[in-house]
């Protein structure tokens, strides 16, 4: 059989040292060591400002007074560049610090870099806050979290649909900025006159004395069982990382580099590695105001029609709504295939179906396909740390560790714990010793919680593969241990395209059960009206019908116990946010769903609960 011809993708890490510690340990890194990097992300922007202030630096569709979205305003090196500088001057006056930073309540858009890159001119941390803490809480009660640990000395919103969650939790002495509308019963100050304010000497001198050890930001932990932590962002870490992802990636610096992206800016993939990356390089970034929802997709996918990508980074579900558009959707597939030299996937697994899609379409269109990039990271790590080696990628596969990324392999009850040491990796938590104490090893390593496993155990240098969290691992009744990720994983692949992400259930039980997110495409499959309750969609009898084709098939590849799906049950009510089920780069938190929907784990297991499916 003749090899998948892919489109040139040059990788820049290939091999890898291993070294043996005490019994049960090892040490993997690179043997590419890491070259020198800026100390501050902000020279890097000084630097494309001066080396080509026209061009553009981010995009954003204009919203008209109809709601919808109009033409693209741009914003280029040299304007984000003084403006920045206006920003850093108010908050200089203003007195803003590490102890008292600027919060900001506000999805990606133009004002919200901005106010961003004046803060690190400034040395003020910000704090880019998940946007449905404000818009879809009910309590507030992980956004006043946020507030409690870093008291703010400003809170920035980008508009009115702010108004009410700063109302109930922002104290009547904080000054608010607004982008425009206001809060009623509130002094608020226009950040057009922020943007106004005329910078001094005072600017370069708070440039100056920032470096290194800098604190950038505060990026908030997705939290589950616990509340978020507040991941401490310095200089080094973000410019160490960005110069370990030119080296991994060497893409990144082929050609000039243009994004078209949607992840939010409160987490790391979206703010720490793509932000970071087009101020590295100097590349350009295009807003994306769509999301891989049923309701906001139709935006990315008419963006995509329109912008070409370099590169283009998405989600599993983001991809396999791209997928399924691009077999029937000329114009998307001509564009975005145009001049993309990688996709790159994190956040979830991604299912072999949906790479196969986008294979095909791929070869239909261009007749090569596109290298599939992914690995794994996290907040705390920069987030980028261990990257795939070569182009034949597999559901699972992670790669070998970024220059200058020490890897620590552990045994840990039977898995491989992943550890990291590196100048990527945050000092701690913010305000949050007992955590920060608790989070590293007595070498200094980060303990990540991620287990892992050699993709080819006679060939290092094709590097490591995902084996689950260790912490969402379980034993079942005869002591026999569940493998959540790799299951979880199975699960969803057969379940294609019905099945968005699976719980799995049986902590200290007999049999494995599992609580399935399904996704829109069942209704079509039910065969009801459009409008007709979930519910109802789920007890359809030709939902049921697939979904003990399902179970069937699973329980055909399993060995044991503890691999075998004994019941599985259909859940109407989507994971929620406020409940830490789900987060903000749209993957589940198996732990809280099972905390929060523990009376349906227990009816799934004896058997009371309703349309229950189990193998025939």
């Amino acid at each position: 059989m003749t090899a998948p011809k892919f489109r040139p993708l040059q990788f820049g890490v290939t091999r890898v040292t291993l070294r043996d510690g005490v019994p049960g340990t090892h040490y993997l890194k690179a043997e590419q060591d890491l070259q020198p990097f800026a100390e501050r992300m902000t020279d890097r922007l000084q630097h494309w400002a001066q080396v080509k202030p026209e061009q553009t630096f981010m995009a954003r569709r204009v919203k008209q007074a109809d709601g919808t979205l109009g033409d693209w305003k741009h914003i280029s090196y040299a304007q984000a560049w003084q403006t920045a500088r206006s920003i850093a001057q108010g908050l200089i006056d203003r007195g803003l610090n590490a102890e008292r930073p600027v919060v900001i309540l506000s999805e990606n858009s133009l004002e919200h870099a901005l106010l961003a890159l004046g803060a690190m001119l400034a040395g003020v941390p910000f704090v880019p806050t998940s946007p449905p803490y404000s818009l879809v809480s009910v309590d507030y009660d992980k956004l006043k979290h946020v507030l409690n640990t870093v008291t703010p000395g400003m809170v920035f919103a980008s508009d009115a649909r702010y108004a009410k969650a700063i109302a109930a939790t922002v104290g009547a002495d904080m000054e608010i900025v607004m982008a425009e509308g206001g809060v009623e019963g509130r002094q608020v100050t226009a950040f057009d006159s922020l943007c106004a304010t005329v910078a001094t000497p005072a600017v370069d001198a708070a440039i100056a004395a920032t470096g290194p050890d800098t604190i950038v930001k505060f990026l908030f932990t997705s939290g589950s069982t616990k509340l978020p932590k507040a991941v401490i962002n310095t200089q080094r870490l973000w410019c160490a990382n960005q110069q370990q992802m030119a080296q991994s990636m060497p893409v990144l610096a082929e050609q000039e580099l243009v994004l078209v992206d949607w992840l939010p800016w409160n987490h790391t993939f979206g703010g720490n590695h793509n932000v970071g990356m087009v101020i590295y390089h100097g590349g350009t970034l295009y807003i994306d105001d769509g999301k891989p929802t049923p309701a906001l997709i139709g935006e990315t996918l008419r963006n995509l029609r329109e912008i070409a990508p370099t590169v283009y980074f998405n989600v599993p579900t983001g991809f396999e709504a791209i997928a399924n558009a691009m077999t029937r959707d000329d114009q998307l597939r001509k564009t975005l295939l145009s001049r993309v030299q990688m996709f790159f996937y994190a956040g979830a697994a991604l299912a072999q179906p949906i790479w196969d899609s986008l294979y095909a379409s791929q070869e239909r269109e261009v007749g090569e396909r596109i290298v599939m990039g992914t690995g794994l990271g996290m907040t705390e790590s920069g987030p980028f740390g261990i990257f795939v080696t070569n182009p034949f990628v597999q559901a699972g596969d992670l790669g070998v560790p970024t220059p200058g990324l020490e890897l620590k392999l552990v045994d840990m009850q039977g898995k491989t714990e992943v550890r990291y040491r590196g100048p990527n990796i945050t000092p701690g938590y913010w305000r949050n010793a007992p955590e920060t104490a608790g989070a590293f090893d007595e070498e200094g390593f980060f303990c990540t919680g991620d287990a892992v496993k050699w993709i080819d155990e006679t060939d290092i240098h094709l590097g490591l593969k995902f084996d689950g969290r260790i912490a969402e691992d379980f034993k079942l009744a005869t002591g026999t241990f569940v493998s959540v990720g790799p299951l979880r994983g199975k699960i969803i692949a057969a379940g294609a395209p019905y099945i968005q992400d699976a719980v799995l259930t049986g902590i200290n039980l007999k049999e494995v059960g599992a609580m399935v997110f399904p996704t829109p495409a069942v209704r079509a499959l039910s065969g009801l009206p459009a409008d007709a309750p979930m519910a109802d969609v789920l007890a359809a009898a030709p939902v049921l019908a697939k979904f003990q084709e399902i179970v069937n098939t699973l329980a055909q590849s399993a060995t044991g116990s503890a691999n075998r799906i004994a019941r599985l049950c259909l859940l109407s009510e989507p994971p929620t946010i406020d409940k830490g089920e789900i987060t903000d780069k749209g993957s589940i938190n198996q732990r809280a769903v099972l905390t929060h929907r523990a009376d349906t784990v227990a009816k799934l297991h004896d058997g009371t609960l309703h349309s229950i499916v189990k193998p025939q």
